[in-house]
């Protein structure tokens, strides 16, 4: 069988072997992807974010477990710092997950982030249609830890999880962290530990200030000790059927692919500059002559864009 033939027959090796492509940027997985598009959009995407060092892991290990007695598949995307040699992922989250990856119902890939800005691999979109067309019920996409700017998991996602703990630092300034206004649920992991009571009101007094329609449940759980994470799941199941009666699902998609379009026309762009050596050879030497103050950044887009872009079109 053909490898599309395979991915639609529910083929894990097909999946794993159809995410590397991707992560590759392989002509033919997109042109996979392309025909079985109209297959994806099922699953339910669920992106869990926060400082390194808040157990987002060990939480989504409680949290498949937990979907997973109720009959459903799931999909995790483990999103792991880079290593530094091979430009793949350390693989931190498939030890922390061992358990679970043995299970059929669930499938598990850690992408290295290779230095893509945003908390998230550039290969995470595609790879989320990948697992949406093998089937998965539910996606779960980690983020490798965040920081002001890190906030592309939104874009990805139909609810985001925002996982904090106390004894991080200074809590008023992670409240402040513009990562906060992402947040669709917060879960205050370690709750055991001395401050979390503290972090709860902080947070639940910040989120009184906002102007969504939507406000956020904080939560309290020791995933360690399994405590918590059930009712977790259930306000995640609210956040759903919210975004479903009120017609914000489909604006979140909306948004979300809009979001992802422009993305795609950057990257392409970027490709066009790079892919031959004599686009590059234009782009040294406007980028030297501006650096020398022999013409202005403006004047030289303008021709870089008539030059390449323009002339490509």
């Amino acid at each position: 069988m053909t490898l599309e033939e395979r991915l639609i027959n529910g083929d894990r090796r097909a999946v794993a072997r159809m995410i590397t492509l991707v992560e590759n940027n392989d002509h033919d997985a997109f042109e996979i992807l392309k025909k079985l598009y109209h297959r994806s959009g099922n699953a339910y995407v669920i992106g869990i974010t926060g400082p390194p060092g808040a157990g987002k892991s060990t939480l989504t290990d409680k949290l498949v477990k937990h979907i997973r007695t109720l009959g459903k598949t799931v999909g995790v995307i483990a999103v792991d710092p880079t290593s530094p040699f091979t430009g793949g992922a350390i693989l931190g989250d498939r030890v922390r997950m061992s358990d679970i990856s043995m299970d059929p119902g669930v499938f598990i890939r850690s992408m290295g982030a290779r230095g893509h800005l945003g908390g998230i691999s550039q290969g995470t979109s595609a790879a989320i249609k990948v697992l949406d067309i093998y089937g998965c019920d539910y996606i779960f996409v980690e983020t490798v830890g965040v920081g002001q700017s890190e906030i592309d998991i939104v874009k990805n996602c139909d609810t985001t999880l925002m996982v904090m703990v106390p004894g991080l630092g200074d809590d008023i300034q992670a409240i402040k962290a513009g990562v906060m206004e992402i947040g669709d649920v917060f879960a205050i992991n370690k709750s055991d530990r001395d401050g979390a009571k503290r972090t709860a009101r902080e947070i639940n007094a910040m989120l009184d200030f906002s102007s969504k329609d939507w406000r956020p449940p904080v939560e309290m759980v020791i995933a360690t000790e399994n405590q918590g994470v059930d009712k977790l799941f259930e306000q995640v199941e609210v956040h759903r059927q919210y975004l479903e009666e009120t017609g914000n699902f489909q604006q979140r998609r909306f948004d979300n692919t809009k979001n992802e379009l422009i993305e795609m026309v950057k990257h392409k762009i970027v490709g066009q500059l790079m892919d031959e050596s004599y686009k590059q050879e234009i782009v040294n030497e406007l980028s030297d002559r501006v650096a020398k103050r022999m013409l202005d950044p403006y004047t030289a887009i303008d021709t870089l864009y008539d030059k390449v872009i323009k002339q490509e079109s």
